[in-house]
């Protein structure tokens, strides 16, 4: 007898389980906020948006990079051009010295002939 009251007791189980799985997905399909289309459609268009902003901020991003590179270059070529300057006012300055050194040089001779030729017996 136990065996055949255990066979009911399974059954009870079996046919409760199979009434609560489709009870759960009766609840599901009708409290589900939309169709699976409507989500695969909703999933694509946020697909689309966020490759959309993820573009906007890659060309954002490569402006400024740009805007940088520009600044940068701009700022090396107004160096280079200041060094450039500078040298060539160290250049001329060097030049006069030179001259000077030369004229001094020079009158430091003619100082010593005129010595010499003072010294020398007349």
């Amino acid at each position: 007898m136990s065996n055949n009251n255990s066979g009911g007791e399974f059954g009870a189980f079996f046919f409760g389980f199979l009434l609560g799985g489709m009870m759960g997905a009766a609840a599901a399909l009708l409290l589900a906020p939309q169709s699976g289309e409507e989500t695969r459609e909703q999933i694509k268009e946020r697909t689309v948006e966020l490759r959309s902003q993820a573009e906007g901020t890659l060309s954002d991003a490569r402006a400024k990079a740009e805007a940088v590179a520009a600044d940068i270059k701009r700022r090396a070529e107004e160096t280079q051009r200041r060094s450039q300057s500078i040298l060539e006012e160290a250049q001329q300055q060097l030049t006069k010295a030179i001259e000077k050194t030369k004229q001094a040089a020079e009158g430091v001779e003619q100082g010593q002939e005129l010595a010499e030729e003072a010294e020398a017996p007349a």
